[in-house]
């Protein structure tokens, strides 16, 4: 403050010599080590320093020990409302047991001292029960709690849930997941339906027997229609009739003309559901009655699951119209077949038998 008034001192007496024409008179001490120059050589009287009124230089504000807090925070959270806390909180946490709100210290029920500790977690109990029992008289969303497992062996998966949905067969009704909602997929015809009373019908052997009698009695009328029409005994027409069949049939490019043995084959519509009932085909002499089943069955577009397991009631089977039998599927072609035979296939005929 003294080094202010010094230096407008200073400035005061520079003006006044400038108004009347003299010379700045230069310091030539300090008076008692205080800092003042001397005064100037004058002869007019010299005015006293003008102060700093209390307009120019404002008071500093009083000092604060708090500080005031805005009215629109406190809108924003809630205080907590236990014991000895009062705690501002932007996020509070509402207790549903006695509906309080309270900070992240004092959320729980054992914090801040619940007078009715425990009745939320009842009620929740409560509901569960109540919905689970009515949920099984009308079922409706798929929870958690009508979950079950899928009824496949090999399958841990849950079904009836919100991820997965359960599938029900409606020939051994059981519910399944969608992996495995094909009857073929879970075998479903080895497998008893659910609720229903065990049959006293013919046994598999005696269905087998029964089916191979009458395939036997169709192969010998087959064999009256069997080409060539005209003469059958005739070896003339018979070579003509297995040379239409070369150039009419179907089959591998791959396989080598010498390799090849050309068939008439057919499916059986009383046991098999095919979308073309009969064609003419060429086959290698070196495959096996099995595989020529497959591509038999691929080219009539017949449901083969003969590599799915199960019982005989799906599989197919190859009957030989000429011999008059089954043919095993280890059997080759070209060791049974020759050029014009008939084979037929099959569902449901159980195993093929020796005669």
């Amino acid at each position: 403050m003294s080094l202010i008034l010094a230096f407008w001192w200073l400035l005061e007496a520079i003006y006044q010599d400038a108004s009347h024409g003299n010379e700045l008179t230069r310091p030539r001490c300090l008076h008692g080590g205080k800092g003042y120059l001397n005064p100037p050589r004058s002869n007019l009287p010299v005015q006293p320093p003008i102060m700093a009124s209390s307009s120019t230089f404002p008071a500093p504000p009083e000092s604060q020990t708090f500080t005031t807090m805005d009215k629109d925070l406190e809108a924003i959270g809630a205080h907590c409302q236990y014991t000895y806390c009062n705690q501002l909180d932007f996020l509070p946490f509402r207790c549903e047991s006695c509906n309080g709100t309270y900070c992240l210290d004092h959320r729980t029920e054992i914090a801040h001292k619940c007078p009715r500790a425990g009745e939320w977690a009842a009620a929740r109990r409560k509901a569960a029960a109540l919905s689970s029992t009515t949920d099984s008289a009308s079922p409706g969303k798929p929870t958690l709690l009508t979950a079950s497992q899928c009824s496949h062996p090999s399958c841990k998966t849950y079904i009836n849930t919100l991820n997965s949905v359960g599938v029900g067969c409606p020939t051994c009704n059981r519910q399944y997941c969608l992996k495995h909602r094909l009857r073929e997929d879970h075998s479903c015809s080895t497998l008893i339906p659910m609720g229903a009373r065990p049959s006293n019908g013919p046994t598999q052997a005696e269905k087998a027997k029964a089916a191979l009698g009458r395939l036997r009695i169709w192969g010998k009328e087959k064999q009256a229609a069997v080409l060539p029409k005209p003469k059958p005994s005739t070896a003339a027409s018979r070579i003509i009739a297995v040379n239409g069949l070369k150039r009419t049939a179907k089959g591998d490019a791959k396989v080598p003309m010498d390799k090849r043995v050309y068939l008439y084959v057919e499916a059986e519509a009383n046991t098999t559901n095919s979308k073309l009932p009969k064609g003419k085909y060429w086959y290698s002499k070196d495959w096996s009655v099995g595989r020529v089943l497959d591509a038999v069955a691929k080219s009539l577009q017949v449901e083969n699951v003969n590599n799915r397991g199960g019982g005989e009631e799906e599989r197919l089977r190859v009957f030989h119209v000429e011999l008059g039998r089954l043919l095993e599927f280890g059997e080759k072609v070209g060791d049974v077949c020759v050029d014009g035979n008939t084979i037929v296939l099959l569902r449901g005929v159980g195993p093929a038998e020796t005669n």
